[in-house]
């Protein structure tokens, strides 16, 4: 279950970081808050 939670972590921050870039910033910018609340690495909210 932690790896699963580390893959779409990993998967929402670099979509954020992908849609900054295309220029949706404040979209990006939630993108990379909701992947760190949801890493087990980070404040997961499952935890």
């Amino acid at each position: 279950m932690e790896f699963i939670l580390w893959i779409i972590a990993v998967i929402l921050v670099v979509s954020g970081i992908v849609t900054i870039f295309r220029g949706a910033v404040l979209w990006g910018i939630a993108l990379i808050v909701i992947g760190l609340l949801v890493g087990p690495g980070g404040v997961s909210i499952f935890t």
